[in-house]
């Protein structure tokens, strides 16, 4: 049965319209002029934003679940409900450093998630144990490890979905990273002390991306450019940025928003389990992490992911940086997309697409949010 969705502010690629969107099953049929759609049924969005669905490359948890510790479908179908009330319409479980029995367990639910038909999940973001000690952030350094053949095996054995790695280039050889490409897996860097010109070897040989950019890696200093340089400096790569207003300063965003094209910044969370909880508080490999002031910190202070969600980080982007609200948008789902090689399905408004989207009101709060044709009322 065919939906037409009518008098929203639609946001297609050619920017703001007032366009009607007809649903039928799990794609999108037509785009065009409110008059010259029909269908079975119709939605009067009053008015409201109608926006592509967002997809979080970055989720460690939600709705009291952390994946590293419960890497199951259930916890994958939790985490997933949990961020859908805020607009993630699409989303990667990232598990962080930890041995490689884990890191299995947590491929193969993604796995069984993605055939059962869990909502949302786009496959899975290994983030390490492949990383540099002295920029671990709150990652557990005794898990980290060697890219050796048998890891390899591993982080290339994922059936279906999309794989994310995050790993520091200097613990890796570029011949592991172009066999990982070669292989179908996202490369990103991240909690790196790499020079530039590692960087830009590892760039040269199929990394594409760069995990919550200036946080947990070598800065841009006068004489060495560091990862951050590496990742401003290169036109086509992709870089996650955390907008929560404490990750990073927002001059420091507006400098980065300024060097390098919109379209390869990537909004994301680093979401923790309090994400949808009244609980601010959980245990991460043994340590007691609290939210404070909006921000997950361990015993000593070290941020340990975030208490943000997709919609938050919309908003922030156009509070803080003075963003306009496509370009945060497109920050939350046609970049995404693309870094992930998902842009025939997903990422935008137009014909032929998934029917995965968001309904906000005048103040960007999420009232609806539709994957693959299923519409869920946001209450509460």
């Amino acid at each position: 049965m065919a939906i037409v969705l009518e008098n929203g502010r639609v946001l297609t690629p050619r920017g703001f319209e007032a366009a009607a969107v007809v649903v039928d099953g799990e794609r999108i049929t037509a785009v065009g002029p409110p008059e010259v759609n029909s269908g079975d049924q119709r939605i009067d969005l009053e008015g409201r934003y109608l926006l592509p669905g967002f997809i979080d490359t970055q989720v460690n948890g939600g709705g009291g679940m952390l994946f590293n510790a419960t890497p199951t479908v259930e916890a994958i179908a939790t985490i997933g409900a949990a961020h859908r009330r805020f607009g993630t319409t699409g989303f990667l479980p990232t598990l962080i450093s930890d041995d490689l029995a884990t890191v299995e367990r947590a491929i193969v639910a993604v796995d069984a998630a993605i055939e059962q038909g869990v909502s949302g999940v786009l496959g899975i973001h290994i983030e390490g144990p492949f990383l540099a000690e002295s920029r671990k952030g709150v990652h557990d350094s005794s898990k980290f490890r060697t890219l050796d053949e048998a890891a390899l095996r591993l982080l290339t054995s994922a059936r279906r979905g999309r794989t994310l790695v995050t790993l520091a280039p200097e613990t890796t050889t570029d011949e592991m990273i172009g066999r990982l490409r070669a292989a179908g897996v996202t490369v990103a860097a991240g909690h790196t002390n790499a020079t530039y010109e590692r960087l830009r070897s590892a760039l040269n040989a199929g990394l594409t991306g760069f995990t919550h950019l200036f946080n947990a890696m070598s800065p841009l200093t006068s004489r060495a450019p560091g990862a951050v340089g590496a990742a401003l400096d290169d036109p086509d790569s992709w870089c996650g940025v955390i907008v929560d207003g404490r990750h990073i300063h927002p001059a420091t965003l507006g400098i980065a928003f300024r060097a390098k094209r919109h379209d390869r910044f990537m909004l994301v969370t680093d979401a923790m389990p309090s994400v949808g909880m009244t609980d601010k508080t959980f245990t991460l490999q043994g340590r007691t992490i609290r939210v404070v002031d909006g921000v997950c910190v361990d015993e000593d202070g070290t941020l340990a992911g975030s208490d943000l969600d997709m919609i938050g980080a919309v908003r922030n982007a156009v509070a803080i940086t003075g963003l306009d609200l496509a370009a945060a948008v497109g920050m939350a789902s046609a970049a995404p997309a693309a870094f992930l090689g998902l842009s025939a399905d997903h990422g935008a408004i137009a014909t032929g697409l998934r029917a995965n989207l968001v309904v906000a009101d005048q103040t960007l709060q999420v009232t609806e949010t539709w994957i693959d044709g299923q519409r869920l009322v946001v209450t509460g």
